[in-house]
């Protein structure tokens, strides 16, 4: 039956029928031809995934993100940024990976990243003569900051899913976030020495506390956000709506590009692609209960420790399944799909439910920039004019990096699970 489902699901999704279409329909075909009897669950199962406390944040954080890119937060971000860090060799890409790792701590939106403050930093640097491709490859790179970076929507899902702490997943992504972040420029400055490209802005005591002053209320977001949840003010889907009412505060009445008039367009936008997320989530529950009682779960686990007993190895294969499976699936889709299959696998050689969750959701992020489903490439190749081709092949670079950045978390999960056992005393 599973085998089945992920067939049925992928021929259709290769015609051309939306994600959480053919998923629903794999589902039905396989409950009406091999066990009629589950239709009744499979209905109120639906129903439950979306009774979930926890799933009110994704809406909440889209509308954040989208009251940040409209209320002139990006711009603030941007010349803040490039005080800090634009007199270093390679500034512009300095700036463009700092921008993302803060913008990401306020959208939880990868494509928001690219479309909005990506495009920024990505012409800002081919103003100064960096190369085109090589000014949106690294906007593509670092816009799977906000995959990872809290308030992740990816995380946030993923979270729901493994039905863990959501909180702890939020800040189980901050240190891995932060780490791919300083790499990137690391990697940044050693390519502009090489290759003596990069506009480098002068440093000024004066004029970086000026954008600072500027910027302080856009910062304030995910001060707010962590603050909060650490302190246990809020939980985490209240910090999504704490977080919705103080960005549309800022919008509209400190930095006052956001207008009455922009809202009915910004629900619309909100509501739509909250729309696409949970009706693929209403479709995938079944889905996941069906491999349950299919053992599927079980068998993949056999299949996978088959191979090897090794907590390194295991989570390699799985790693490489990953990227496979995000170079054709929606990353969402992927979630609902995958964690239950593969989380059990991880858990039966010592993985840490916690390392494995936030591990997925960056290994999916690299779906959003690679062919041939990547939307984040697709927004950056519609919003650059560039063909995909060159700007994939600028990224290869940027992909190896993250890579070895990943393997690195594989060999030692203690980077992300000993911070987060110490925050939270466990």
């Amino acid at each position: 039956m599973s085998i089945f489902i992920l067939i049925g699901f992928l021929v259709l999704m290769v015609l051309g029928i939306p994600v959480a279409v053919s998923l629903g329909t794999a589902c039905i075909a396989a409950i009406m031809i091999f066990d009629t009897s589950t239709i009744a669950s499979a209905v109120k199962l639906m129903y439950s995934s979306m009774n979930s406390f926890t799933m009110v944040a994704v809406p909440l954080f889209f509308l954040a993100g989208v009251l940040m890119e409209k209320g002139g937060v990006a711009q603030q971000i941007f010349d803040f940024c490039e005080d800090v860090v634009g007199w270093i060799s390679g500034g512009l890409g300095h700036v463009n990976i700092l921008t993302s790792i803060l913008f990401a701590g306020m959208s939880g939106s990868s494509v928001a990243d690219v479309a909005s403050i990506g495009a920024l930093c990505a012409n800002a640097m081919i103003r100064s003569g960096y190369p085109s491709t090589y000014a949106w490859a690294t906007t593509l790179a670092s816009s799977m900051l906000a995959t990872v970076i809290p308030p992740s929507i990816l995380m946030v899902i993923a979270a729901s899913v493994a039905q863990i702490s959501l909180g702890k997943a939020l800040f189980a992504g901050v240190i891995p976030g932060v780490v791919l972040g300083f790499i990137m420029m690391v990697y940044n400055y050693l390519y502009c020495k090489k290759h003596k490209i990069g506009h480098k802005v002068p440093f000024g005591l004066g004029k970086l506390w000026r954008s600072f002053k500027s910027a302080f209320p856009a910062l304030m977001v995910p001060v707010i956000l962590l603050g909060g949840m650490y302190t246990g003010y809020f939980t985490s889907t209240e910090a999504a709506a704490i977080c919705v009412a103080y960005t549309f505060l800022v919008s509209m009445f400190v930095y006052k590009k956001l207008k009455f008039k922009d809202l009915p367009e910004i629900f619309m936008s909100v509501a739509k692609n909250t729309g696409t997320v949970l009706f693929v989530a209403i479709t995938a529950k079944p889905a996941g209960q069906l491999f349950t009682l299919d053992g599927f779960p079980a068998l993949v686990a056999e299949t996978i420790t088959g191979i090897s007993q090794n907590a390194i190895i295991v989570m390699i294969l799985i790693f490489i399944l990953l990227i496979i499976i995000g170079m054709f699936m929606d990353a969402t889709a992927a979630i609902y799909i995958f964690v239950p299959i593969l989380l059990p696998t991880a858990v039966s050689v010592g993985i840490d439910p916690l390392f494995f969750i936030v591990f997925l959701v960056i290994a999916l992020a690299f779906g959003l920039i690679t062919p041939p489903v990547g939307v984040c490439l697709y927004a950056a190749t519609n919003v650059s004019g560039l063909s995909m081709e060159k700007i994939s092949k600028a990224l290869v670079p940027w992909l190896l990096l993250l890579v070895a950045c990943l393997l690195v978390f594989i060999i030692f999960p203690q980077i992300i699970t000993v911070p987060i056992g110490i925050l939270f005393g466990g």
